[in-house]
């Protein structure tokens, strides 16, 4: 198979926390080289993209903004497409609410006023949040976004609680499940990106350590999909799991043999 383009994972693939993954660097060199059109898409929505480009400059990766696709920009980009006059309650970071309102989108804590509730990754979330929540989604009818699915997050030195924590929260409360998911494995994030590498699925490889993400979206898209166990997949889970990927592999120092077999 010869392949066009590679869609790469971060958080647990290319890096842990702030550390580079062993061999990562020189994977996404291999994939470069190879002449495949590259793009990194993160579940991760806590930081705008020019930080993690900077993250992944600093880091020995080249990177510019333009090869970064976020959950948050993802947002972004679907709710001023599909509801740009809807007022968001924000759940989740700064970057989040300053990647939506950088797409022309008003945000407000006030749960009457708002339209769409998103929900994401949130260090501060309360039971005022949880509270504004079922306002907004009960009395108000908003529109129930999120970001991730993520369960965990990878960092230095182990795994952190992740979006699903929030978005399990408020559906208890409320009893309303998300209208949409916009992160991966979600269909609006993977036509953004197979947008931006250009090519046929079938011709992107879809690199990340996440099955029930990274690997599910690669596979109902019909990529082939590779699965480094460096972030939060053990072998256990690959044995329990019904999500397959095409290759598993140590580290992305074995990207190298993958774009390189034309067979």
């Amino acid at each position: 198979m010869t392949y066009t383009s590679a869609i790469i994972d971060l958080d647990g693939t290319v890096y842990r926390g702030e550390s580079l993954v062993e061999n990562a660097a020189e994977g996404v060199q291999a994939v470069r080289q190879a002449g495949l059109s590259t793009l990194f898409v993160t579940n991760k929505p806590i930081d705008r993209r020019e930080t993690y480009c900077e993250k992944l400059n600093a880091l020995g990766i080249e990177c510019s903004s333009d090869d970064i696709i976020t959950s948050a920009t993802a947002a972004a980009d679907y709710l001023s497409a599909q509801y740009p006059e809807r007022e968001i309650y924000v759940i989740g970071e700064d970057a989040l609410a300053a990647e939506l309102r950088a797409a022309g989108l008003k945000t407000t804590t006030d749960p009457e006023r708002a339209g769409t509730v998103i929900a994401s990754l949130d260090f501060g979330f309360d039971y005022q949040t949880l509270q504004d929540a079922l306002i907004a989604l009960t009395e108000n009818d908003a529109l129930f976004v999120a970001t991730n699915p993520d369960r965990t997050c990878p960092v230095d030195d182990g795994e952190i609680p992740d979006a699903a924590g929030m978005i399990g929260a408020i559906e208890g409360v409320t009893g309303q499940e998300l209208d949409q998911l916009i992160g991966k494995p979600s269909n609006v994030i993977l036509q953004m990106a197979l947008e931006r590498v250009g090519g046929e699925p079938d011709r992107c490889l879809m690199i990340g350590d996440r099955l029930e993400t990274d690997i599910r979206m690669g596979n109902q898209a019909g990529m082939e999909t590779v699965l480094p166990l460096t972030g939060v997949t053990s072998t256990a889970d690959l044995a329990e799991s019904e999500v397959r990927a095409d290759h598993v592999v140590t580290d992305l120092s074995e990207l190298a043999a993958i774009v390189a077999d034309e067979g």
